[in-house]
């Protein structure tokens, strides 16, 4: 029995290719009925007449009775066309024809227009975030509402900036690598104020062996009201006997200038600004040593991690006017770091930017009225002032007493005037 489906049989299968066929064409594809398909390209080029193809035929081949009835409408077109089953139309430079028309081109004002409007939203979410991530991380632990018998305000901020030599939080070997020692409580080793103003900005560097008053005040724990008994002592001991409320007092009361914020920074705060910043670089005019800081340093350009810019701002035994050098050397320092921190390299890298802005705000204790707003502008006046866009200058000193340095009153006066009507200072200092 012949199971050949009538018209496969014998001889009887016509043209075959690659059934044992001496057929020098490829057989014609079967025809599936069920896929319908658009005009095709000629399969072999221009000039090459059309292949049959099989649309209702009732055989394989042509003319024979074959594979179902009816045949396969619109099927494969052959093995020279690259078409399969179900394709689209021709196939052209510009891709098959699927019966939608020709791609339309990209509209880029619209995808500028979306890509900008996607980067503006992101920096405004990214700048929101770090603000109240920055604000967060503020210590505002210092209540200026305690200090008593204040002097009226001027025109323009008055900031006053400290560097204490806090040992809260160091471990005995860092302790032993800042070469801070061990001493209890906390002291003043810098102490500087600026003022902000529509005229100039001015930092003035107070040596912690100013000699002032301590005038009447409350303690800032016991509530208790100290009379004034014309105690003289060295400014820096106001800040070991009540911490940042009298020390405020103090400066006030001996220079009759109003303060409007206090910013106070630690050892080891410091260290960890300038390491996170990378370092900063400056020019030492002349080589120094100290055994007390731990400074050891040559002249000439170089770069200061976080231990050797302690050491640096310091030092004050390697120095004969030893308090007044140190302040010099503090405003230098702060001036380069300054300007190292507000280098695109820091602040357009998030990897330089957050650690530096971490390890500072940690580190900062400020007054219950600081915002962040007023903390940039004390950074970005104080830089602009190191940079020579304002005036630095040493507090006006007359003479010493018992080791103490006397200010020059009437040049103080004078200079207070200045800053409270916001004038240019015209004051000179040592």
């Amino acid at each position: 029995m012949n199971d050949w489906p009538e018209g496969w049989s014998g001889g009887n299968r016509g043209n075959e290719y690659g059934r044992g066929s001496a057929n020098a064409q490829p057989e014609s594809a079967r025809v599936m009925r069920q896929v319908r398909r658009g005009p095709q390209a000629p399969p072999y080029g221009a000039g090459v007449p059309p292949q049959p193809s099989y649309t209702g035929g009732q055989g394989y081949d042509e003319g024979q009775n074959g594979y179902g009835q009816g045949g396969y409408d619109n099927g494969y077109d052959g093995y020279n066309t690259g078409q399969v089953y179900g394709g689209g139309g021709p196939v052209g430079p510009e891709g098959p024809d699927d019966g939608r028309g020709p791609r339309r081109a990209p509209n880029w004002r619209r995808r500028i227009k979306w890509t900008a409007i996607t980067v503006v939203t992101v920096l405004v979410a990214t700048t929101i975030g770090t603000y109240f991530w920055a604000d967060s991380k503020l210590n505002r632990d210092v209540d200026l509402s305690k200090v008593i018998d204040r002097p009226a305000g001027g025109d323009g901020t008055n900031y006053l900036i400290v560097g204490s030599d806090s040992r809260e939080g160091l471990t005995a070997a860092e302790k032993k690598k800042l070469h801070t020692g061990s001493a209890a409580g906390k002291r003043t080793d810098s102490m500087m104020i600026l003022h902000v103003g529509d005229s100039g900005d001015t930092l003035i560097s107070l040596p912690r062996d100013s000699n002032v008053t301590i005038p009447s005040y409350v303690g800032s724990t016991s509530g208790k009201t100290y009379p004034n008994t014309g105690r003289q002592t060295k400014l820096n001991a106001a800040y070991a006997e009540d911490g940042p409320t009298l020390l405020v007092r103090t400066v006030e009361y001996n220079m009759g200038l109003h303060i409007d914020h206090y910013v106070e920074i630690g050892f080891n705060g410091f260290a960890d600004i300038v390491d996170a910043v990378g370092g900063v670089t400056l020019t030492i005019d002349k080589g120094f040593k100290d055994s007390y800081s731990g400074a050891d340093f040559k002249a000439g350009k170089q770069t200061l991690n976080g231990e050797e810019a302690l050491a640096f701002v310091r030092t004050r035994h390697a120095f004969a006017a030893s308090d007044l050098q140190r302040t010099k050397n503090q405003q230098k320092f702060l001036s380069a770091l300054a300007h190292q921190v507000a280098t695109p390299g820091t602040l357009l890298n998030p990897f330089k930017l957050y650690p530096t802005l971490g390890a500072g705000l940690d580190s900062l204790s400020v007054d219950k009225d600081m915002s962040l707003w007023d903390l940039a502008s004390m950074f970005w006046a104080m830089k602009g002032v190191s940079g020579g866009d304002g005036t630095s200058m040493n507090m006006p000193i007359s003479g010493s007493t018992g080791g103490n340095l006397l200010w020059d009153k009437a040049k103080v006066k004078t200079l207070v005037n200045e800053l409270n009507n916001d004038q240019k200072v015209t004051v000179s200092g040592n």
